[in-house]
């Protein structure tokens, strides 16, 4: 379905093409699994127990696994619609721009927003992280599915435009041999990004404190270079108290999540073993790292409650971690102590919170009037650095 045919009264007008002042690398965008991405990339004797797309008797698309139905086939893709249907959760495709599921379309929307390259995460059918497959009853069918869905990304996403497109993976987490595989399979071929759940054993995985599963599973992440890339949410939402209104509080609450996942991974002592490991936490904004490394340093020089590294946590927090944003107009004052070269921008395509079409003018109305290597740092060179991603010959601001 072209942008043309879209339904005139769910969706805006294509907007005009932005006036690109800033070389933008997003590092957390989303793609809607396409109907046939199981049908066509998972083994053949193995695809009628993959996930099916079914229609529903109420014209629904839904994807069912096991037993399970995946409503959200769109999961709040609602880029480009008119603002007074977005409360409408997209049940069909055809209530989804095709840049959520087509690489071609894609593309285009990325260059009508000024946006040069993006890191995309799964959608619900996933389980936004891989863990529905990982807690597949048929353990041939999830480690298929999981390989189905990154031979998906790689041959219809990345391949067609490699400067556009940062590979990023899933792996099968229900076994800590096979997630290996993965990882080496993946980085073999030019991935440099794999997503876990946030907070594992929130969603009943082993904790990160079970070495025997997560040592050789981080190990082959900094072997290959890998950049361990974490979404908020991927290990559930924030707690909604009886009667409190879910969607505000979740969403109101990204940033305690993330500051959350953070500081189990930080104390997790794996950036602390491995120097080189990278992780990237996704979407949960920046507001609250200057107060992380407020308290890392207390733990310190006050309270001694963190002592015992030789290397002082803040300090392994900046090396090993990098964060993603909006734009945070009120907390990019705090940049310089979480470290300019750790902060990097994401658009959030296609969901409510993206800035897409308008990533361009939200950057210069809160950034504006940033030095230029800050902007070019965390606009593009930052996410380009560490996710080895090629820049165009140009970088903006100049």
């Amino acid at each position: 379905m072209s942008t043309n045919s879209l339904d005139t009264e769910l969706f805006l007008p294509d907007p005009p093409a932005a006036d690109i002042k800033y070389t933008v690398i997003s590092v957390d965008d989303h793609v809607v699994e396409p109907p046939h991405l199981f049908s066509t990339y998972m083994q053949p004797g193995l695809r009628d127990r993959g996930p099916q797309l079914v229609e529903t008797d109420r014209g629904h698309q839904v994807w069912t696994f096991e037993g399970q139905t995946y409503s959200q086939v769109g999961m709040n893709a609602v880029a480009g619609r008119r603002p007074e249907t977005v409360k409408l959760e997209p049940f069909r495709f055809d209530q989804m721009r095709p840049g959520c599921y087509d690489i071609e379309a894609r593309i285009a929307d990325m260059d009508l927003g000024g946006i040069w390259a993006m890191l995309n995460f799964p959608s619900m059918i996933t389980g936004f992280c891989g863990r529905v497959f990982a807690s597949a009853n048929d353990v041939d069918v999830g480690i298929d599915a999981v390989r189905a869905w990154n031979d998906w990304m790689f041959t219809e996403w990345y391949e067609p435009h490699p400067t556009r497109v940062i590979p990023g993976a899933i792996t099968y987490l229900g076994d800590a041999d096979e997630a290996v595989r993965e990882i080496h399979r993946n980085a073999e071929r030019g991935f440099v990004s794999v997503t876990f759940p946030e907070r594992p054993h929130a969603i009943g995985m082993p904790s990160l404190w079970d070495r025997d599963f997560w040592d050789p599973i981080i190990a082959a992440c900094a072997d290959t270079d890998t950049v361990i890339s974490l979404h908020v949410g991927s290990s559930g939402m924030h707690p909604i108290p009886p009667g409190g209104p879910a969607m505000q509080l979740g969403a109101t609450m990204f940033g305690q999540l993330s500051l959350a996942a953070c500081s189990e991974w930080l104390w997790s002592e794996y950036p602390l073993k491995h120097p080189t490991l990278k992780i990237a936490m996704s979407e949960g904004g920046i507001g609250w790292v200057a107060m992380l490394i407020d308290r890392l340093d207390n733990l310190i020089d006050r309270s001694g409650y963190g002592l015992g590294w030789r290397e002082r946590p803040s300090d392994v927090l900046r090396r090993n971690f990098w964060f993603c944003t909006l734009d945070d107009p009120s907390t990019i004052s705090t940049r310089h102590t979480i470290g300019v070269e750790n902060i990097c921008v994401e658009t959030d395509y296609p969901h409510g919170d993206g800035t897409w079409p308008n990533t361009q003018t939200v950057i210069e109305r809160a950034w504006g009037d940033l030095p230029g290597p800050e902007l070019r740092a965390m606009c593009s060179e930052n996410a380009a650095a560490l996710y080895r991603h090629p820049l165009p010959e140009i970088v903006l601001p100049q």
